[in-house]
């Protein structure tokens, strides 16, 4: 058992799950929510702010600020309170409550931006939000989830190895698309690797990162409403888009057999047993990475009323048996 004096120390890299009981697909699911700050974002925080440090962009005048719908927002709430930096997190009305109230918790500033009439949406409206912050005040310092290379870089350096060591033979990894940082990171090291491995990214439906037409989107999490800098699409071999509906359904399937996870792994368990499913894959050694657990979703995924009024009244009818095709109705796959 690890003795630990900050919080950022502790990360839980070798906790699977066996998909296989739930959705009749070869799908080992690693968790990636068991941290102090409850998601795979953690890596990427303190990757950004150590190089920030050790490029002397931070001093105690400092005021780290960050776009960020939650995952990543929480993140950086812990290590700033943990070293003593202030923090402001911009986000938007999607952010959920208990994200907001976790941030606020650890000292943080959170400012909700409202994107109405702005041509890249709620993303868009962030960003500007946050260069004109900076413009005005040089105590800003902004890490740039979206094109900072320590985003990356964590995965590269952490993430894909554990995968590594953990499953040899591994033929296949799932990864969720938002920032792509974890993506490119994965995809970056498996490249180099001893063996071929086909690297899938999940999307959500009404995302432009891959292309495509903007839609709406309510979960927090993955997808993006312009291109990730980050991505460099020779590195993913494919790309499964996942209805909000469908991601609604997996997480409530998973909730069903006691594992509660947030809406971004319920995207990437959706496309990933589909995508398994479509490949009669049965032989082959697949992982997917789960970004979040669910506590932060109890107001909106796990929430009857917010879910009947965003999906209609029948969205979980196909939730409370392991079938992966009641699971998976209208998901698309593209390349």
């Amino acid at each position: 058992m690890p003795v630990i004096s900050t919080p950022y120390d502790f990360h839980e890299e070798q906790l699977y799950v066996d998909l296989r009981p739930m959705f009749g697909q070869p799908l080992f699911l690693k968790c990636e929510g068991f941290n102090f700050a409850g998601s795979i974002k953690l890596k990427a925080a303190v990757e950004m702010v150590q190089s920030a440090e050790q490029e002397g962009l931070l001093t105690e005048d400092s005021v780290i600020v960050e776009s960020s719908s939650g995952n990543l927002g929480v993140a950086l709430s812990m290590i700033a309170a943990s070293k003593g930096y202030r923090f402001l997190c911009v986000t938007d009305s999607r952010c959920n409550l208990t994200t907001r109230l976790m941030m606020e918790a650890l000292g943080s500033e959170v400012r909700a931006i409202s994107q109405e009439g702005h041509p890249q949406g709620p993303l868009g409206a962030r960003l500007e939000y946050v260069r004109a912050l900076c413009a005005s005040d040089d105590r800003y310092v902004w890490l740039s989830q979206y094109t900072n290379p320590g985003n990356w870089r964590a995965h590269y350096r952490r993430t894909a190895p554990a995968v590594a060591r953990r499953f040899p033979a591994l033929d296949v990894l799932f990864v969720g698309a938002g920032t792509t940082g974890t993506l490119m990171g994965c995809a970056r090291f498996f490249r180099e690797w001893h063996r071929p491995v086909r690297i899938v990214a999940l999307d959500a439906v009404g995302s432009v990162s891959f292309g495509g037409r903007p839609g709406r989107r309510m979960i927090p999490g993955l997808g993006m409403s312009i291109r990730p800098p980050l991505l460099d699409e020779s590195f993913v071999d494919e790309v499964v888009r996942v209805e909000e509906a469908d991601t609604v359904r997996a997480c409530h399937l998973m909730a069903r057999k006691g594992f509660l996870f947030g809406g971004s792994t319920g995207t990437v368990v959706s496309g990933a047993t589909r995508w398994l499913a479509e490949h009669d894959a049965h032989d082959l050694t697949a992982v997917a990475l789960a970004p979040d657990l669910g506590e932060r979703y109890l107001n909106t995924v796990y929430q009857p009323s917010w879910l009947h009024a965003q999906y209609g009244e029948d969205v979980l009818e196909d939730a409370g048996t392991p079938a992966a095709d009641g699971l998976t109705q209208g998901l698309a796959v593209g390349s």
